[in-house]
């Protein structure tokens, strides 16, 4: 018996296996809106045999996108752009997942494929919006620190983000609490400089991320799960490390917060990163060890014996794709051959299983 493919339950929703389409931007959308494209990329993973497939990274406001081309889900009409994708994905027996998100000081970029570069409101962009007033890099306008009152606005933007998420079908909600963006500038010292209830303390800069989750989790249905991303290092010295981040994980715990997706890294662009497969996974044990919280590993995975050696020796529960998925959107069905498991193609591609 597979452990990559048997299934794991949270709450009362059974993923079929252990295999998570991670969020991956497409930077490909107009206004925030869905389009055929966002309908391939899903479905075609959802049709690969992935037990959740997760939506990008969806911006709460359109301030809160990392680029003009980002998805969004402030308004009725992405709830309509949404519904069709979601349906399909459950019409594949896979389980639809969104990540909503607010970019912070990350926002207002141009899309990846044209640099990444810095849009100023005259060039499509937008007044950026983080903690604390410090620029992204000397090419990136300065952030405005966020008034109390504004940080109210940004809570109910995330709870009415997830009302929406429900209302468009899916049934996981992961909140982006890493890489960079703004609940994860939050937590980190090295760009939260505040010195009201939202900075200081450690208890402090995890207030928001831990307010936000508190409100999705009391509204979102009790039969199914919430997820959050965590980056578990930022990679600097005097920045946020694994050390609190077992303590965030205890406090999203207690809130009733079902898994932590942990990755690493994104705050500050010239971190020294490790990069190598299996990277990040001791963050995924630790947390899974030490809190008692079922965690997702993520990061250079792309081997099915890799994917299930982490899942057997108990390093997370879960293993996300991000880049092999987008090289194979079928990956899920060759690692059952590779792996000797025999589990259903969809009807429509059955004569071409090996």
């Amino acid at each position: 018996m597979s452990k990559l493919f048997s299934p794991l339950q949270l709450r009362e929703t059974v993923f079929k296996n252990r295999i998570f389409v991670s969020p991956m931007c497409q930077y490909s959308a107009v206004d925030g809106l869905a389009n055929g494209w966002h309908f391939v990329n899903l479905g075609s993973r959802a049709i690969g045999g992935a037990a959740m497939v997760m939506a990008e990274a969806t911006g709460i406001s359109p301030e809160g996108r990392i680029t003009p081309h980002c998805l969004g889900i402030w308004s009725d009409d992405h709830v309509d752009a949404l519904q069709p994708i979601v349906e399909f994905i459950k019409q594949q027996q896979a389980i639809p997942g969104i990540q909503i998100a607010h970019a912070g000081r990350k926002g207002s970029c141009d899309v990846p494929w044209k640099g990444s570069v810095y849009l100023s409101p005259d060039e499509g962009g937008w007044q950026t919006l983080a903690p604390s007033a410090i620029p992204l890099t000397p090419n990136h306008a300065a952030p405005k620190a966020l008034a109390l009152a504004e940080i109210d606005t940004i809570i109910t933007q995330f709870v009415t983000a997830a009302h929406r998420a429900l209302e468009a079908g899916f049934e996981v909600i992961e909140l982006h609490c890493a890489h960079g963006y703004l609940l994860n500038e939050f937590l980190s010292p090295l760009t939260n400089k505040r010195k009201d209830r939202y900075g200081g303390s450690l208890e402090n800069r995890c207030r928001l991320p831990l307010t936000i989750a508190k409100a999705i989790r009391d509204f979102w249905p009790q039969d199914k799960p919430v997820f959050v991303r965590i980056s578990a290092t930022d990679w600097v010295e005097g920045g946020w490390d694994i050390t609190q981040s077992i303590q965030l994980a205890k406090w999203l715990k207690e809130i009733g917060v079902d898994f932590i997706d942990c990755s690493s890294g994104g705050l500050m662009l010239d971190a020294k990163i490790p990069a190598a497969p299996g990277y990040q996974t001791t963050f995924a044990s630790r947390i899974r060890t030490e809190v008692g919280i079922p965690t997702g590993a993520v990061g250079m995975i792309s081997a099915p014996a890799q994917a299930e050696h982490i899942l057997v020796t108990e390093q997370a529960d879960a293993v996300l794709l991000a880049r092999e998925l987008l090289r194979d959107p079928y990956w899920p069905l060759h690692a059952a051959g590779e792996l000797h498991v025999d589990i259903e193609w969809p009807l429509q591609y059955a004569r071409a299983k090996p």
